[in-house]
């Protein structure tokens, strides 16, 4: 016999909703570290304490309104005060905040208990990217977005992790209790990864701590949770955490990538050179605001392509890329680039998109600046 065709439809609808309802979390998810474990036990048991509750009352109510009902020839009972009740909605919703408390309290004391750390690391947000700087280790680095602009701007597939991805992760070892010192150098943001149950503010002039211990190697994403400006959103998290010969070794190549950097400083580099690395420089960590071909998005981002800085004395050019502009969103880069690295972009945007200066700023003189400054 043939189904109504609402049936069919029905029956199909129901398989288009189970296949959808496998792909949601509704819930929590336990997390990769011991207070993520432990926030999400505190979670459960509130929920099922709200359960228990929510039944008991909509059961009261419920019960009282079908055997109580005015059609039954019920009538209402006449009474003022009952010592009773009071007693009892007032102690029974004393016992279960009670109940609540405890385990939260213990929750609490251990997520902000970051004594005797095995590493520290310093959090530091700038619009918009991570800075991280391990303390003790002469290891620092800027975590970027590393998501392509073609993805950005819909001229390609996007990625399965869209706008959460970095160039240069967060690398921790496995096993270790890591502190977080989080701050800001321009604006407030908030370090967030949901996996390790963290979640800080970074707020300009101040250091808020936070902390961690992850038992299991893997990739660990997360975005900042504050909103701090047009690319907000681009502006993600990524934490490898590695066995600990593997953490040693990437420790170490670190700290070789560090002194070889000092050495290229000392380098006798030519305008072609410096202008490749200056590309790479410049779509990092300036096409945001002033875009791949440099025409920017006025009045915000002005446009370098035909400007008078970078067209104009290459000493005043070099000095805003350092500096930064007061009162404009063109952030001081003195701090967050390397001599190397401000020399290229430098040199780099006065030689792209038809500016072709044919000058060039070396590492060099960018480190007499910053000597400069320092005094």
């Amino acid at each position: 016999m043939m189904r109504h065709p609402h049936v069919w439809m029905g029956l199909l609808l129901w398989s288009i909703f189970s296949q959808a309802q496998a792909a949601w979390t509704v819930n929590m998810a336990p997390g990769a570290t011991e207070i993520s474990h432990a926030v999400f036990d505190l979670h459960m048991t509130i929920f099922w304490i709200c359960v228990v509750i929510g039944i008991i009352v909509f059961g009261a109510m419920f019960w009282s309104m079908i055997l109580h009902r005015r059609s039954t020839g019920q009538v209402a009972a006449k009474f003022h005060e009952s010592t009773t009740v009071e007693i009892l909605w007032t102690i029974v919703p004393f016992i279960i905040l009670v109940a609540m408390a405890v385990p939260a309290t213990a929750t609490l004391i251990k997520m902000y208990d970051a004594s005797e750390p095995d590493i520290d690391i310093q959090v530091t947000g700038y619009q918009w990217k991570w800075h991280y700087k391990y303390l003790g280790q002469d290891v620092e680095f800027f975590s970027n977005l590393a998501t392509p602009a073609d993805q950005i701007h819909n001229k390609e597939a996007k990625g399965e992790h869209y706008l959460l991805e970095v160039d240069k992760p967060l690398v921790l070892p496995i096993g270790a209790k890591v502190r977080f010192l989080v701050t800001s150098a321009d604006v407030i943001h908030s370090w967030w990864v949901p996996a390790f149950a963290v979640k800080r503010d970074a707020i300009p002039g101040f250091v808020n701590e936070a902390w961690t211990r992850v038992d299991k190697p893997g990739l660990y994403r997360g975005q900042c949770a504050e909103l701090c400006g047009k690319d907000h959103g681009f502006m993600p998290i990524v934490v490898e955490v590695k066995e600990k010969a593997d953490y040693e070794k990437w420790l170490g190549e670190r700290k070789a990538e560090a002194a070889q950097l000092k050495e290229l400083t000392s380098k006798e580099w030519t305008l072609d050179e410096l202008k490749e690395r200056g590309d790479k420089v410049y779509h990092t960590t300036c096409v945001a605001c002033h875009q791949a071909e440099g025409q920017g998005l006025p009045p915000m981002f002005p446009a370098l392509k035909g400007s008078k800085i970078a067209t104009g004395p290459i000493k005043d050019h070099l000095g805003i890329v350092f500096h930064g502009k007061p009162g404009t969103a063109m952030a001081a880069f003195g701090k967050q680039l390397s001599e190397v690295d401000i020399a290229a972009v430098v040199t780099y945007e006065r030689n792209a998109w038809g500016n072709n200066k044919g000058d060039m700023v070396t590492p060099k003189e960018v480190l007499e600046l910053k000597q400069a400054e320092s005094k």
